[in-house]
């Protein structure tokens, strides 16, 4: 496969709003091990390389197990994942696949438990930023790096 087109040499204002956007995520009081996890759920199921390659290497980095990666695309199954996971797992699928499922309120309630209302907020625009940054390398080819190593 090769890339379409750069965004980051073509568009560069039009990317700097996003990368804004995950620093304010980042900061927002959502554990790290959490983000990462919906991060990659949410590229497992739109098919996006590029995202998935940093988001295993980034969790990995701090300290996520090659177990629960492995099994994330499965979590529904295993017992590796805590309740409030399990909540945001099952709120990153809805809306991930929002056109067929209309982010149904059994998958919302399932979040009262566990995520205040700014918690909330801050998951749902989670979902809603990584499913761009799949949908721009997705749509542009972006490729990932070519070598895997734990650190890259």
């Amino acid at each position: 496969m090769s890339p379409r087109i750069d965004p980051w040499n073509a568009a560069p204002g039009l990317l700097k709003p996003l990368l804004e956007l995950e620093a304010k995520l980042r900061a927002s009081g959502l554990e790290h091990s959490l983000q990462e996890l919906v991060k990659i759920r949410a590229s497992q199921i739109n098919g996006c390389a590029y995202c998935l390659h940093m988001h295993t290497q980034d969790a990995r980095q701090h300290g996520e197990s090659e177990a629960r990666l492995h099994l994330l695309a499965a979590w529904r199954e295993s017992p590796l994942y805590s309740e409030r996971e399990r909540a945001a797992l099952a709120w990153t699928e809805a809306l991930t696949r929002v056109a067929d499922t209309w982010a149904p309120d059994a998958d919302y309630d399932g979040l009262g438990a566990h995520f205040s209302d700014e918690e909330k907020v801050q998951l749902t625009v989670l979902i809603m930023a990584i499913n761009a940054w799949n949908r721009l390398a997705v749509g542009l080819r972006s490729v990932h790096p070519a070598a895997w190593t734990p650190d890259a």
